[in-house]
């Protein structure tokens, strides 16, 4: 039997060194840059050793495309183009990840929701594809500015999805959700999710590693499904006639692949808590008072806790990085102690409250918001005026429409 050789060391074509994917992200020394969301996406996937990304132009995640595609003129990515809709772009990125390529691709909005059909398809065939979402209104009348509505709709395609709040949980999430999703046992398609524009459009100070460091090469060898092999599933499932028959057969094999797809997505429970260093991040955790939140509503959740500790009330904070999996020992175990939640979230369903009400003890603690939505600004007065109007404290009146 032939020896493996390990790649880690040696050079790409860019003269980027294939380096251990730890060492890299939390040994190797990093440099301060002043980047927008969009350039950090860049300098991710700079050094990510993508084989394919596929791209279609849709606000605000159009930037980003078009700066990949910069680095594809580079010759840091093998290969690149344009789809003929939204829809085409998820579907050649599943042929791409079926040859057996590393895949990486953005979306947002109304163009995430045109291409749905092919989530669960990706989930089901088992291919570990990156998407960056970049949120954005999805709803008539359609607005380009941010709102998470759409992050409800994917967290039932079996991907893994993951929200982040500032650039450089993008910078760094790009790197490990690769490590997170190309496991062998997990081996699934990554939803990384932002609030656009407030993260892709923003500058902020984003501390990157080497730019002559890279991840090693996707193996698609470690998959679970053979690439592109008629004799098994999930492409057996595809051209099969079982798949057209109402019979045992067809229903037991679509019922078990359907739970190993859910168990899969446990399964990356390990890898994620080793990369993201747990799921949550939290604040004062004995706190009477929790702020639970998710992507940028995290940061306008910190600057609140600051303002109510100038009026003498300590509150506590759970940063949600994970919704696929879902954190429910860590969110129980954080809001052990709370008398009130507060759920602030840029979307008018509340799907993260509903999460956590479906999640804790005594849920009636929960309260779910305040919302924003359809790009609307949620500034950190609201979020204390809503905890101190529930706490029965005095509270000036929010300028609204007619005042």
């Amino acid at each position: 039997m032939a020896e493996v050789k390990s790649l880690i060391g040696t050079q790409n074509k860019k003269g980027q060194t294939f380096t251990d994917p730890w060492k890299m992200l939390h040994e190797a020394p990093r440099t301060p840059s002043f980047f927008t969301g969009s350039e950090v996406i860049k300098e991710a996937i700079r050094r990510a050793s993508c084989d394919v990304m596929i791209a279609y132009p849709i606000t605000p995640q159009s930037e980003a495309a078009a700066l990949i595609g910069e680095l594809f003129a580079e010759g840091y990515i093998g290969d690149y183009f344009r789809g003929e809709s939204e829809f085409a772009v998820m579907s050649q990125c599943a042929g791409a990840a079926f040859g057996g390529a590393r895949v990486f691709t953005t979306t947002a909005g109304p163009g995430t929701m045109r291409a749905m059909e092919n989530f669960p398809m990706w989930a089901g065939a088992r291919l570990p594809i990156q998407m960056i979402v970049t949120c954005r209104g999805i709803n008539s009348p359609l607005s380009i500015q941010p709102d998470t509505l759409e992050i409800s709709y994917l967290l039932n395609t079996g991907m893994l999805v993951w929200h982040a709040e500032t650039a450089q949980d993008f910078f760094d999430w790009i790197l490990k959700g690769y490590m997170v999703s190309e496991e062998p046992d997990v081996h699934l398609p990554l939803a990384l999710c932002c609030d656009g524009f407030f993260v892709t459009h923003t500058k902020d100070v984003v501390n990157l590693t080497p730019a002559d460091m890279c991840l090693p090469p996707y193996d698609p060898y470690r998959s679970p499904v053979p690439c592109m092999d008629m004799e098994c599933p999930p492409v057996r499932m595809m051209r099969d006639p079982f798949v057209m028959k109402s019979n045992y057969i067809s229903y037991a094999t679509h019922a078990s692949w359907q739970q190993e797809i859910w168990a899969a997505i446990e399964r990356s429970r390990k890898h994620s808590i080793y990369w993201l260093n747990g799921l949550i991040d939290t604040e004062n955790t004995d706190a009477d008072i929790m702020i639970v939140a998710s992507g940028t509503a995290v940061s306008q959740g910190r600057e609140a806790i600051r303002m109510l500790e100038d009026e003498g009330v300590r509150c506590g904070l759970v940063k949600v990085k994970t919704l696929r999996p879902w954190p429910e020992e860590e969110i129980r175990e954080a809001t052990k102690n709370a008398k009130h939640i507060f759920v602030p979230e840029f979307n008018v369903t509340g799907w993260l409250a509903k999460e956590i009400r479906a999640t804790i003890p005594n849920h009636h603690r929960v309260h779910a918001g305040p919302h924003v939505c359809g790009g609307m600004t949620m500034p950190p007065e609201i979020i204390v005026s809503e905890i101190k109007t529930a706490l029965g404290m005095k509270t000036f009146s929010l300028a609204g429409r007619g005042s």
